[in-house]
């Protein structure tokens, strides 16, 4: 599959373009195997990269003009280098717009260039295609013009765009998963200093399956941004009460108990969930570590519970997906993956026993919803790199 997709996007650059691409570049989607919703909240993630990319096949001009096509949406925007950046209505191309715009902050010299983009990431699957089509551009920038930027600097002016040219306030994980993931290792990143370290997540005789339920409620984005100053507001009572405490990873739930009164039903839960989010991810680094995929799987489970029922970012369709496998035995955990509100179940199952189990779920969903279930069987690949 990646060979056709590097096949295709260059073929199409050569019709688009009338000569060879100088270079091209693959940038991952993401997991995030646990720790969702903390990666704002000062805590720690465990993500990784997988094996469906975006690609970019790219050449440098000397007119100045600039042309992105995204092979997949038939679409295509051209601007000048020198041209003010603002953001514009369609949408793909504020994801590169913004970090074009954080680049030229940086010096970035105002040259052309000429792209085309095509995908096998799903959209709207909790999969973070727009992180790598952030970052998978702003490697190829750093590449073709020399601009000496870090991967860790890269994956910032990612997260940077998302925030000033499409209006979400994302955390950094999808940035730098999509940028740092490196074959078989999950990534543990603190998300207050930007300290990782890599863990085993070869997980033998297991593996990884996304059920897709292709459903994106339309509160994604206002969803997300309300959580974040829920969060907020709760961490400042907090801490007026425990100066000690700094960020919720000093935060133990003992303490929020004697706070559920002056917190309100609301905001305790999104503490609660936050707290416990953070103290499971450091549990699950340790059953990795271990190869203790039934206690991971346990894990997964308590998440979603929490992700439904304190942090109320699931819906009635993923719930629905997360409970149709608990009596498998094939399934050793699932939850909710990525933002929320629709997207994916991320279910860690027996291998060879996954068709079986889509097949199943896929009858019960189409019967429940009358949606068609999709599902993408991944590997844990490398990051954001040059082909």
């Amino acid at each position: 599959m990646k060979k056709k997709l590097i096949k295709e996007t260059t073929k199409h650059f050569e019709k688009q373009f009338h000569n060879k691409p100088e270079a091209v570049f693959l940038s991952p989607g993401r997991i995030n195997i646990i720790g969702e919703h903390v990666d704002y909240n000062d805590g720690f993630v465990l993500p990784a990269a997988i094996n469906k990319y975006i690609c970019f096949a790219v050449s440098t001009n000397d007119t100045g003009d600039c042309t992105l096509v995204a092979k997949d949406l038939n679409d295509a925007y051209k601007f000048h280098s020198n041209d003010a950046l603002v953001p514009v209505d369609k949408m793909w191309v504020n994801y590169i717009l913004g970090v074009l715009h954080q680049l030229k902050l940086k010096g970035f010299p105002e040259k052309g260039f000429d792209m085309v983009f095509s995908s096998t990431i799903p959209m709207g699957a909790g999969l973070s295609s727009s992180a790598a089509l952030e970052c998978g551009f702003g490697y190829a920038m750093n590449k073709l013009f020399d601009l000496g930027l870090s991967k860790e600097e890269i994956a910032l002016i990612g997260q940077k765009s998302e925030h000033t040219f499409v209006g979400v306030k994302c955390g950094i994980m999808d940035q730098f998963a999509s940028v740092f993931g490196k074959k078989n290792k999950a990534i543990k990143l603190d998300c207050t200093s930007l300290e990782y370290e890599y863990h085993n997540a070869n997980f033998k005789k297991y593996a990884l399956l996304l059920l897709d339920s292709n459903v994106k409620h339309t509160h994604l984005t206002s969803g997300y941004n309300d959580r974040r100053n829920e969060v907020e507001q709760g961490l400042s009572i907090i801490k007026s009460h425990f100066p000690q405490v700094k960020s919720f990873r000093d935060c133990t739930e003992s303490q929020l108990a004697t706070l559920k009164n002056e917190l309100g039903e609301l905001l305790f839960k999104r503490c609660h969930f936050v707290i416990n989010e953070i103290r499971r991810v450091n549990e699950a680094v340790a059953t990795l570590d271990k190869n203790d995929f039934e206690k991971l799987g346990q894990l997964m489970y308590e998440t979603h519970e929490g992700l439904s029922q304190d942090y109320e970012v699931s819906c009635t369709e993923i719930d629905f997906l997360v409970n149709a496998v608990r009596s498998e035995k094939s399934v050793l955990g699932a939850r909710m993956m990525g933002g929320g509100f629709g997207g994916c179940s991320i279910n860690l199952v027996e291998k060879g026993t996954e068709n079986e189990l889509i097949a199943k779920v896929s009858e019960t969903y189409r019967n429940a919803f009358g949606i068609e279930l999709s599902a993408y069987k991944i590997k844990i690949s490398k990051g954001t790199t040059k082909v």
